[in-house]
């Protein structure tokens, strides 16, 4: 039996415990069955970004004669050098990770799979590994959905997609998720002939405008078969029939060179032997926490992917500050409180939201007024020909503080920080349209729509005042 301060299952987000905890002179070991980095550097937000933001650049060069300019000899691109430059690079950070731990004489690195043998006990291997504090942050991986006969064919997951170096001439994309858009408009980009096949809507999640709007844009980029649903695949002579019903439920059949299956995500929790201990588990199989991050075993903690709450790197890297500083720092103890947390769709149009939906806010019964400006409604959407896009700001129709914002356009995972710095410090409409905007630049859009905001309420006042003398 080794004895540990503390042990670290993951090395993603589980990272902000492991070197922190190090520095503090804690004996730490941190176990990972997979490459060091966990799913955002090995086979998530970093390199999907990068292949994303050529994909961009491929996609303003094609579309560049809108603005007279001409692109001769067409364009082609060496995706098999791309992909390997992206995965080199990913993997070069990878390895400089197993590089720090092995100098850092308080760390143990376990390149293996962790399996609990009690509470507070772990099989790695042919070790057995105990600590008082055990931090879980096993991530999730690709759900594969019961499709008959999907088992056994060549598709890909975003983690094949990623390290595929051959372009397909056609890729059908099942799935209507951030990654489903991001990767099938990638490939699209790039000259694939891309379809998606959506059983509902794409982007669920989203505002239901933004939803509309990129629906309606994409539809016109890429084939998107809204309303389908697979029913049976084969893969026969190098190519995929997929077998669906449509709309009407008629069935229909469709051939593609690569399929594409992004249709969410399930927690790695299943291999960590978790019913030999009191840990418990949610109908979905993510670890249940407390307001502190704590599992039903005290002194096991669990954060990111596996406890269901956020799937994004930016909120596992906060969840992981918390811990290291409640657990190791100050010993408070402090509740978990969570700023407005945001997110970002890194596709064709982009998108980026913070807050609440519209749809949540009618639910929830608030007040409310709704700013909306699009982009081709400011002086640089102007120079940029904008098309399409927009900015919606939702807020309290009594406080006037901001309840939520979402983009879709050009830059809005970049316009979204004016609306999340806003929030965190709990500001008020007047707060934003107090402020001087760069003329002319694209967050101009923010505050135009926080503008009609102000004027939507405005028109309320004075409808009261007038409602009041009538009855008067």
């Amino acid at each position: 039996m080794k004895n540990y301060d503390c042990i670290v299952i993951g090395s993603g987000g589980g990272a902000k415990i492991t070197s922190p905890a190090a520095r503090l002179g804690l004996k730490v070991a941190v176990i990972e069955k997979d490459k060091l980095g966990g799913t955002c550097l090995n086979r998530g937000c970093i390199p999907s970004k990068m292949l994303v933001h050529p994909a961009d650049v491929a996609d303003e060069i094609r579309h560049a004669q809108k603005f007279d300019l001409r692109t001769n000899g067409g364009l082609s691109v060496d995706f098999g050098k791309l992909v390997s430059r992206i995965s080199a690079t990913v993997d070069h950070d990878s390895d400089a990770i197993a590089a720090g731990y092995s100098k850092n004489p308080n760390i143990d690195y376990y390149h293996d799979t962790a399996s609990f043998l009690s509470n507070k006990v772990l099989q790695v291997g042919r070790e057995q590994l105990s600590a008082d504090k055990i931090f879980i942050a096993v991530g999730s991986r690709p759900l594969i959905p019961a499709i008959p006969g999907l088992k056994g064919t060549p598709f890909m997951t975003s983690t094949e997609a990623l390290r595929r170096t051959a372009l397909p001439k056609s890729m059908l994309v099942i799935g209507a998720s951030y990654i489903a858009c991001e990767l099938g408009h990638a490939y699209g980009a790039f000259g694939c002939d891309v379809h998606f096949m959506v059983r509902s809507k794409f982007l669920r999640h989203e505002d239901k405008d933004i939803q509309e709007e990129f629906t309606r844009v994409f539809s016109k980029k890429y084939p998107c078969h809204l309303g389908c649903s697979p029913q049976e695949i084969r893969y026969e002579h190098d190519r995929f029939v997929i077998f669906y019903t449509d709309p009407q439920g008629a069935r229909r059949s469709m051939e593609t060179e690569a399929l594409l299956v992004a249709t969410g995500v399930v927690p790695n929790t299943d291999t960590l032997g978790l019913p030999k201990t009191g840990i418990k588990l949610t109908k979905g199989g993510f670890v249940q926490v407390d307001d502190k991050l704590e599992t039903s075993v005290k002194g096991v903690y669990a954060l990111g992917d596996c406890i269901g709450r956020y799937f994004y790197r930016h909120s596992v890297n906060f969840e992981g500050e918390y811990l290291f500083k409640t657990v190791f720092l100050d010993n408070s103890r402090e509740p978990i409180r969570y700023p407005p947390v945001p997110h970002a769709v890194f596709t064709n149009p982009q998108i980026a939201g913070v807050g609440k939906t519209e749809q949540e806010l009618a639910e929830e019964g608030v007040d409310y007024v709704v700013g909306m400006n699009p982009y081709a409604k400011s002086a640089m959407g102007m120079a940029r020909l904008s098309e399409h896009g927009f900015c919606k700001i939702l807020i309290d129709a009594y406080t006037t503080k901001i309840l939520g914002a979402h983009i879709i356009g050009d830059e809005a995972s970049d316009m979204i920080h004016i609306l999340i710095a806003l929030m965190y410090k709990d500001a008020t409409l007047d707060d934003l349209t107090g402020m001087i905007f760069i003329h002319p630049a694209l967050p101009e859009i923010v505050r135009n729509a926080a503008r009609k905001a102000r004027a939507e309420l405005d028109q309320r006042v004075a409808a009261g005042k007038q409602n009041q003398k009538l009855a008067w």
